[in-house]
Order: structure tokens, then C-alpha cells, then sequence
């Protein structure tokens, strides 16, 4: 199996050397060749050093670099575009996730040509998971797509699907969103499976700010306008 993993990155600096560390055992245990692409979202931490170092270490590892920073899903957008292997996958590089994981996706691939996971037992506060809610039902009315925990950042398809999904409207977190609206537009029979999510050890999410909040609504407004 020939596998690209795409872990999209800003201000990771305590994180990510263990996410690498973490994809990389992953794929050398099930003996899967391939690559890892951290995308480099304009972190304004130590995050870029660190990614200097284990470029050192990992020699299946690539850094995209964006300056300034253009949003989660301008970072898995090009982290895909990137991508050159037959499966593409992403997942995020916080720990809130761990590779093995996607054993539970991987088998899904020989019927359907996009997985998603779904996370179970959300390791998140009660305000993050009231609005997860809100956003999935918010994407429901406006845009006509439906899917359980939408934004779990989790997923795996076959790279040539790719330019038929690929977002081109949402740079943050609507991104997922866009993605399953272009998966139903085009007939792509995707799958969702159940996944374990592990409590954040460092850092801060960036989801509940205020600026990812508004410029999720512009999107959600343009992103309508060009349903219509």
C-alpha cells in the first residue's frame, strides 16, 4: 500500500515531533510505504525549528510552509494537492488523534472511495461539542449535507477523487463541509466509521476563536451562494 499522510499544523510546537513520531511507527508496522506531509500553517511558535530537525530524522517527511497563515483548510488543501501517493489521509497533528486508527478506516476503501470517522466519546469540553452540534446542523439547512460529526478530523480516500471533492471556497473550517457537499454532487459513495478521540496534552485549539467563527459564516454564505 502506498499511503500520503497529511497532518496540518499551527503552533504544534509541543506536539507535533510526537505526531511524526506517531505516523511514522504506523506505517513502518503495517509496512506501508508512502509520506508524511505536515503542513506548516504560519506558526508563530517554535514549530517550524522543530520540523527543521525531524526532516533530519524522518526521511519519508515533507514540509509545506505557509506565510502568513491561511486557515485550516487552505493547510489540508495543499497538503492533499501535495499528496502522491494512490490514498490520501488526514488527521490532526494535536494528538487528538492516533494513527493506528486508521486501521479501522483502511478496510472500508475497497467499497467506498471516501471514509470518514466519527468521533466517539468527544474528548472535549461541553461548549466545543454544543457547537460542533450547531455547526453540523447549521450545514444541514444551508447547504442540504447531512453527516455526523462532520468536522472530525479523521478521514481517507483515493486520490483520484480527488480534483472532483477538492475544496475551493473554504480556507477554514468549513472545509470538511465543502468536501462532502462536493461527494454528493459528484455521486461518491462515502463511509463513516466510529473512531477513538484523546484529550488535547498541550497547547490551544483554535476552533471556538472568534475570528474562525465569522470567517466560517463568510464561507458558509459564499460557499451557499455558488450552491445555488
Amino acid at each position: 500500500m502506498n499511503l500520503s499522510i497529511i497532518l496540518p499544523c499551527y503552533n504544534e510546537e509541543q506536539n507535533i515531533a510526537a505526531s511524526v513520531q506517531d505516523v511514522h511507527e504506523w506505517m513502518k508496522k503495517k509496512n506501508i510505504e508512502g509520506e508524511i506531509i505536515v503542513v506548516n500553517d504560519g506558526s508563530t511558535d517554535g514549530t517550524a525549528d522543530v520540523l527543521q530537525s525531524l526532516v533530519q530524522t524522518y526521511d519519508n517527511l515533507c514540509i509545506v510552509s505557509h506565510h502568513p497563515n491561511k486557515g485550516y483548510g487552505a493547510a489540508v488543501r495543499a497538503g492533499c494537492d501535495r499528496a502522491r501517493s494512490d490514498i490520501v489521509a488526514f488527521m490532526d497533528s494535536d494528538g487528538q488523534f492516533r494513527a493506528e486508527d486508521f486501521d479501522r478506516l483502511l478496510p472500508h476503501l475497497e467499497r467506498f472511495a471516501f471514509v470518514t470517522g466519527r468521533r466517539r466519546r468527544r474528548a472535549d469540553p461541553f461548549m466545543r461539542k454544543l457547537n460542533a452540534k450547531l455547526f453540523g446542523l447549521l450545514t444541514w439547512v444551508v447547504l442540504g449535507v447531512w453527516v455526523r460529526d462532520v468536522n472530525c478530523a479523521m478521514k481517507i480516500f483515493r486520490r483520484d477523487i480527488w480534483q472532483r471533492i477538492r475544496p475551493v471556497h473554504a480556507t477554514g473550517a468549513l472545509v470538511n463541509a465543502e468536501m462532502f457537499l462536493n461527494l454528493k454532487k459528484n455521486g461518491i459513495a462515502w463511509h463513516q466509521v466510529d473512531v477513538p478521540h484523546y484529550p488535547r496534552k498541550f497547547g490551544a485549539q483554535t476552533g471556538a476563536n472568534l475570528s474562525v467563527i465569522l470567517k466560517m459564516f463568510r464561507e458558509l454564505l459564499t460557499l451557499a451562494g455558488a450552491k445555488l
